[in-house]
């Protein structure tokens, strides 16, 4: 058993905020104050561990960029700070699925037992499909 990771947090110092407005219904409202939250993280500058920036720069997610920096637009909520705090917290997610990894495969090979009853079920099914075919006198 391997023992719990310890939690990989991410520096606030290391996120560039930007307000920006919010897309979307919301009236007038929406065209004059900016609510919405972006946020930048340049993985490589980072003080996350070699190992989670490797990870992180693998991952399929299309916030990341080819250059390594993380965008998340929040906007989810009507208040700059909770959008914010949702940003953050979605980079958190983002980096604590980067910090698991997985347990390593051990190879293993299929006993004698199950090769016999492999080889036995594509007999059975073999024949099975032999009795679909057209009938000759």
């Amino acid at each position: 058993m391997s023992t719990p990771a310890r939690s990989i947090r991410v520096r606030v110092d290391e996120v560039e905020f930007t307000a920006i407005r919010a897309q979307g219904a919301g009236g007038q409202n929406v065209n004059k104050v900016s609510n919405a939250a972006q946020i930048r993280f340049v993985i490589a500058a980072s003080s996350l561990p070699a190992r989670v920036k490797e990870r992180l720069m693998e991952l399929d997610d299309r916030r990341i960029s080819a250059d390594g920096v993380v965008v998340i637009k929040a906007q989810r909520f009507r208040s700059l700070e909770r959008n914010r705090e949702d940003a953050i917290a979605r980079l958190q997610a983002l980096v604590d699925l980067a910090a698991h990894q997985p347990p390593t495969r051990v190879a293993t090979r299929p006993s004698a037992g199950a090769r016999a009853r492999r080889t036995d079920e594509k007999v059975r099914h073999g024949q099975v499909k032999a009795l679909r075919r057209r009938v000759v006198d």
